[in-house]
């Protein structure tokens, strides 16, 4: 299953790891949990566990009220983003919470960490935001905290390209103001496609160095090149031309945030709402327990069966990288699984290789996933087409059938 690589696998490989090592690399969710939830079908006796990434997602899951979410990564810099909101949701009123998160600038955000965050977060993350609070405080609202960490410093690199071509800039900032799909159509069509997929933009979305910068490893942009005929930019431009064109943006806060760098109360993500920051606050956030640790790791550790699990797409590099280790990751899946758990994944590939390749041990011996799992095609597909980030080319729901 593990494919040979190439001297430039790599060094995009090694190029990654040292990038991912050292920094924070999601400061928002890039999956759409209004998706996710119609996926899960989330009950008050579930249990979730969810790969943290910004932990906005597990925000979001909570306000469905479960009985308990696992937040893992191990990325310890994830973790930390998860507990400072999580922490600000206890300690602060809804205006300063939303300045933070909503704005990405709070004018007393090193006051407020002091005095009422700080105490609430465990020693690394209390560490890192000692040191990252400039982050947050940063007068100029071209710079606040959704333009830092690496998937920030593309959307600052974009907001510097779109300076350069102000009528670009404006036909853009045009289609974000209507409220119409017909009229949003027209203005893409007619004033952002001729003039944005340039060669040179072309060229940069095709580098390792801005996929890196974005959390995708090599092994999903040969995924992605291996099913498009236009290679990464191709799908890339597939899929926004999809957003744009056929989703309503005037909700579209994923795609919205690294444009504007700051997110609206009319556009935003649930747990930025009034009343939503209200139910979190008042029980719903105390479900989400962060942990920093691989799932596999995780998943020995005694504790609750596991109904629900949300797997984002890291499947896709351990199946290039770690074939064994994510053999081992579905053992321990398997083993605190519920008998009627449910598992949803992204992929950069319609139908990964290692659905069929990766086999495991059940009571009927090694079975690959495709047996062990039974997955959900049309219904994952259904839920595709409302998707508002629309950046994977797989979006799968399976139950577990071993």
């Amino acid at each position: 299953m593990k494919r040979k690589s190439t001297l430039a696998d790599k060094f995009d490989q090694k190029l990654f790891d040292a990038i991912y090592s050292r920094s924070l690399v999601y400061n928002t969710c890039w999956e759409d949990p209004a998706v996710d939830r119609k996926a899960l079908d989330l009950t008050a006796n579930d249990r979730l566990l969810v790969i943290t990434s910004a932990g906005c997602n597990a925000l979001d899951y909570a306000l469905a009220a479960p009985a308990q979410i696992f937040a893992v990564d191990a990325n310890p810099r994830q973790t930390a983003l998860l507990e400072l909101k999580l922490a600000a949701i206890r300690r602060l009123e809804f205006g300063d919470f939303f300045a933070l998160f909503g704005h990405g600038h709070h004018p007393r955000f090193r006051e407020l960490y002091q005095d009422a965050l700080a105490g609430e977060l465990s020693p690394f993350a209390r560490a890192w935001w000692s040191s990252h609070a400039h982050w947050f405080c940063r007068p100029d609202p071209r710079d606040t905290f959704y333009f830092h960490g690496l998937s920030g410093f593309v959307a600052r690199a974009f907001r510097a390209y779109f300076r350069l071509r102000p009528a670009l800039r404006a036909a853009v900032d045009a289609l974000f103001d209507t409220r119409e799909l017909g009229e949003q159509r027209a203005i893409y069509d007619a004033r952002i496609a001729p003039s944005l997929w340039t060669p040179g933009l072309n060229w940069t979305l095709s580098r390792q160095i801005t996929l890196s910068m974005l959390g995708v490893p090599h092994p999903q942009r040969k995924e992605v090149q291996a099913q498009h005929a236009h290679g990464v930019a191709g799908f890339v431009r597939e899929a926004i031309e999809y957003v744009f064109r056929s989703l309503p943006v005037w909700n579209n806060y994923f795609w919205a945030v690294y444009l504007r760098g700051h997110y609206t109360r009319e556009c935003c993500p649930e747990y930025l709402k009034p009343h939503n920051f209200a139910a979190l606050k008042a029980g719903l956030a105390e479900r989400i327990e962060p942990h920093t640790c691989t799932v596999t790791d995780f998943l020995r550790g005694r504790g609750a069966a596991i109904s629900r699990f949300v797997l984002l797409d890291h499947m896709d590099w351990m199946s290039s990288y770690h074939p064994e280790a994510l053999v081992e990751e579905w053992h321990g899946i398997l083993a605190r699984a519920t008998r009627d758990a449910r598992v949803i994944f992204r992929s950069a590939h319609q139908a990964p290789a290692y659905l069929r390749a990766v086999r495991v041990d059940t009571a009927r011996g090694p079975r690959p996933l495709t047996e062990v799992l039974r997955l959900h095609p049309e219904r994952a597909h259904e839920l595709t087409r409302s998707d508002r980030v629309h950046t994977y080319a797989g979006f799968h729901i399976a139950d577990i059938a071993a």
